[in-house]
């Protein structure tokens, strides 16, 4: 499956492109707005694409400049479809639901697909109406209230609700699998089933994940949408916050480490490396997933997919410490001490052969464009 996306580069962008890496499907062609400026250049790339996915927008600003800004991608987008050779066989729009709702926002989408409809002979047009979005890495005061809360949070601070509405809230992974056309998992549903709560509630529920989370405790995680807004909270502490200091008590009997204290279900599994190993190499699109080193000396990696930055902590089991994976980072532990290494590991659900949840790459790898 080839695919080409617009707007590759911001928050959804990002997710849709983990989503084709788990997927195993070739890198996508990533364009910005520069590459809009180039209709010729563009259509070349476009050129026998399988699936072209428009997610390039504007969303915040003046009213004006939003609208303005809605459609001119789209024109610029349509041009380029115009001079293509070989269109790509689906042209997937990212709408919204509020298109044509009388908001300068809302019409301009509206516009945007209309103008789209009208250059995409040839391929077939998919027009997704995706609501309020929220997932890892968020932009705090310009993507979503979710983001922002999560930002709040995490700098210690305390959420301010001006109005409390209900809102529709779908995963990033969720809406990006609808706009591929992904094959059903367990991590996604191309249905997008949306979180209805409300701006306060929702305040409140990542307030008390944030306040259960401060000691290392993992908060209940009763369905996957509180996993996945957990997730999006953490993304926010990551790396900062890592690794977190763990109590060491010890008496005449010897010593105790309190390592995962799950406030729910989880699986807990000790494993052995020998000197110079390297365990991992992979991410993961929603488990949460804890490393603690009880004995050795060992160096745990981590790179946000996409990203070519690589985090890497060195622990020891001397001095305990818990480093909780961030959902799609690509992450490894390697044993550097002489000795045999023990590790506990922790996630949040039981493992499941069908449905893993582990998708290989090398944190070493630099992907070819960065965000």
């Amino acid at each position: 499956m080839r695919v080409a996306i617009t707007g590759a580069f911001g928050f959804l962008g990002w997710h849709t492109r983990v989503l084709v890496r788990a997927l195993g499907w070739p890198e996508p062609i990533l364009l910005g707005r520069a590459d809009l400026a180039e209709p010729a250049a563009l259509a070349d790339r476009l050129a026998g694409v399988d699936r072209l996915v428009h997610l390039a927008g504007v969303n915040r600003g003046e009213p004006a400049e939003i609208a303005a800004g809605n459609i001119a991608v789209a024109e610029a987008l349509a041009r380029s479809l115009r001079r293509c050779a070989q269109p790509p066989k689906t042209l997937v729009f990212a709408n919204s639901v509020q298109a044509g709702n009388g908001t300068p926002y809302g019409d301009s989408k509206a516009a945007a697909a209309a103008i789209l409809a009208d250059a995409a002979a040839g391929c077939q047009l998919v027009d997704h109406r995706l609501p309020h979005l929220y997932g890892e890495h968020g932009r705090p005061f310009y993507n979503s209230v979710t983001a922002t809360f999560c930002r709040v949070l995490a700098d210690g601070g305390h959420p301010e609700v001006r109005d409390d509405r209900e809102l529709h809230l779908v995963h990033a992974t969720d809406a990006a699998a609808a706009l591929l056309d992904a094959p059903p998992s367990g991590v996604w549903d191309t249905s997008m089933p949306a979180l209805r709560i409300g701006v306060r509630a929702l305040a409140d529920r990542l307030a008390s994940f944030a306040a259960t989370y401060r000691g290392g405790d993992v908060p209940p995680l009763r369905d996957r949408h509180e996993v996945r807004l957990f997730n999006s909270y953490r993304s926010h502490l990551f790396p900062t916050s890592y690794p977190m200091p763990l109590v060491r008590r010890a008496d005449g009997r010897g010593e105790l480490v309190e390592t995962v204290k799950a406030h729910g279900r989880g699986q807990t599994f000790c494993s052995t490396t020998r000197p110079g190993v390297t365990r991992g190499k992979h991410f993961h699109l929603a488990k949460v997933e804890r490393f603690v080193v009880l004995r050795g000396r060992a160096e745990i990696r981590l790179r946000r997919v996409g990203h070519g930055e690589v985090v890497c902590f060195p622990v020891s089991g001397n001095e305990p410490v818990l480093v909780d994976m961030p959902t799609m980072w690509v992450h490894d532990i390697t044993n550097t001490g002489d000795d045999e290494l023990l590790t506990l590991f922790w996630t949040n659900d039981l493992f499941d052969p069908a449905r893993p949840d582990t998708y290989p790459e090398p944190v070493a790898e630099v992907a070819a464009a960065s965000a």
